[in-house]
């Protein structure tokens, strides 16, 4: 593909994702994002003629004029969209494959300092909500969803969205509000699974002081919590007067 063609399919990129964008002369003068991805191809052409200093030099203008540190020794593919861009950090071996969107502050960093793969592989149709580290060699599968401020450390399997620290897969397909551009908007807006764990908790230790009143033979609600309703506290409240009136 020629360069212009590229450039054309780099900004209508931008048109299509960002609603913010009104046509290709602004995407071209004013995104940050689509700036940083023409520079680094220029390094990465650099780079791969073995001319580093060159490719590094090419790419520290970059980040200087962009707030986008990409290596040039990082491979991406077509149509990749950072949006807004400040913070983005891209490793030297990191992959990304094409359609992948990224929000600002995304790190795809490395966790060893042995040479070789030691950066995330991004495949077709990811998108990586702000401020998500996705940490060491790991892969992402095609169409995953990243949500904003997850730290990612293992393979995630194709079309599953993952969020926390560590990441956890937690919205299925079916669930997502994907837009007709194949943009999941609901990137922030993510279940917590830890939260989910400890509802469910709680709701497990509800049967069991319900069934310890029954067999106790005195109503359910003797044990509601007198600070939320809750079913837990008034034998802790009991208990408090009982050390409170007893000799020290």
């Amino acid at each position: 593909m020629g360069a212009w063609a590229l450039l054309k399919e780099d900004i209508d990129c931008v048109l299509a994702r960002d609603p913010a964008a009104r046509n290709r002369i602004e995407v071209f003068i004013t995104y940050p994002g689509l700036h940083a991805i023409l520079i680094h191809r220029l390094a990465h052409v650099l780079w791969r003629r073995q001319f580093k200093f060159a490719a590094r030099l090419t790419s520290f203008f970059g980040r200087l004029f962009t707030n986008i540190d990409i290596h040039p020794g990082a491979s991406i593919g077509r149509r990749f969209f950072i949006d807004h861009g400040a913070g983005v950090v891209i490793g030297e071996t990191s992959e990304v494959g094409n359609d992948v969107t990224l929000y600002h502050g995304v790190t795809l960093g490395g966790t060893s300092l042995n040479k070789g793969k030691r950066h995330p592989t991004l495949e077709d149709g990811v998108l990586i909500g702000a401020g998500a580290a996705i940490l060491g060699p790991v892969r992402v599968g095609h169409n995953a969803n990243i949500g904003a401020n997850s730290v990612v450390i293992s393979d995630v399997l194709p079309e599953m969205t993952v969020v926390g620290i560590p990441g956890r897969v937690v919205l299925p397909l079916a669930a997502r509000r994907i837009t007709r551009h194949g943009i999941d908007l609901d990137h922030h807006l993510m279940p917590d699974p830890v939260g989910k764990a400890l509802h469910c908790l709680s709701e497990r230790l509800a049967l069991v002081e319900k069934r310890l009143a029954e067999l106790e033979h005195r109503p359910y609600g003797e044990l509601e919590c007198l600070h939320c309703g809750d079913p837990c506290g008034t034998a802790v409240a009991e208990l408090t007067r009982f050390d409170k009136s007893s000799p020290v």
